[in-house]
């Protein structure tokens, strides 16, 4: 299991609808887009901070762990920014509103992200995926979306214990060992998720699938009162944004 997931299964919101989820975490991710980057982006990014440290009961450590990809990805994102290429100052020059510019997509994006995290967090995707076709997505859609979740971690599971297997035989000592590990694991994985696919759809056909997975969803309702604060949140959050952006310069 991934940490993002183990966390979202021990988290204090799990018994939670994911609609009262949806509403704050991705509510946060669309004012973080929608919102001036300065200051509606850094408060949504100190907001949606507070609240996966607080009351979402999120350890900062595996929020770090997930948190630097997205991150990474933002700042490489907003550095090609800085620099203009061709112009007077030669093919490749400082732009003048570079800064400005990467630091407007580093916030938007830094604190879209956290959004987004603050709902899978809180949400595993075993509560969230069957719920999916009362809203309407085609069952099918649905079914091939938890198979692959689920196969995808007995995949990384199967990664895991061949590597740990060639640690066993002395398998990365040099280059050339680690080299040749590495294909063995691509080829093993190859095989084995073929193999696991094929006797999950035997198992599948021994139990009379008529092309629609059944699957026991833990009851929960929609919060009103929980709702009620996040779109209250999040319009304080609007609003706050609104008065600073003329009072600042």
């Amino acid at each position: 299991m991934l940490p993002i997931d183990a966390a979202a299964h021990s988290s204090r919101w799990r018994r939670r609808h994911p609609v009262d989820k949806a509403v704050l975490g991705l509510g946060l991710t669309v004012l973080a887009i929608s919102l001036p980057p300065w200051p509606g982006a850094a408060l949504v990014l100190l907001t949606a901070l507070a609240v996966l440290l607080g009351p979402a009961g999120v350890p900062g450590r595996r929020l770090w762990r997930a948190y630097r990809v997205p991150l990474g990805f933002s700042v490489t994102g907003a550095l090609p920014l800085l620099v203009r290429v061709g112009g007077p100052g030669g093919f490749v020059s400082w732009a003048a509103d570079g800064p400005p510019r990467a630091g407007e997509v580093l916030l938007r994006t830094s604190a879209a992200s956290l959004g987004v995290l603050l709902f899978a967090f809180t949400t595993p995707m075993s509560d969230l995926l069957p719920r999916l076709v009362r809203a309407g997505v085609p069952a099918p859609l649905v079914d091939v979306a938890l198979v692959t979740y689920r196969m995808s971690f007995l995949l990384l599971d199967s990664v895991r214990r061949v590597r740990e297997a060639q640690a066993a035989r002395l398998g990365h000592t040099t280059r050339a060992a680690t080299w040749r590990s590495l294909g063995g694991l691509g080829a093993t994985a190859f095989v084995r998720s073929f193999d696991r696919a094929a006797r999950l759809q035997t198992g599948l056909a021994g139990r009379g699938y008529d092309g629609t997975l059944r699957v026991l969803v833990p009851e929960a309702r929609v919060s009103v009162r929980f709702t009620a604060l996040s779109v209250a949140l999040l319009a304080a959050l609007t609003a706050l944004t609104l008065v600073l952006e003329r009072r600042l310069p």
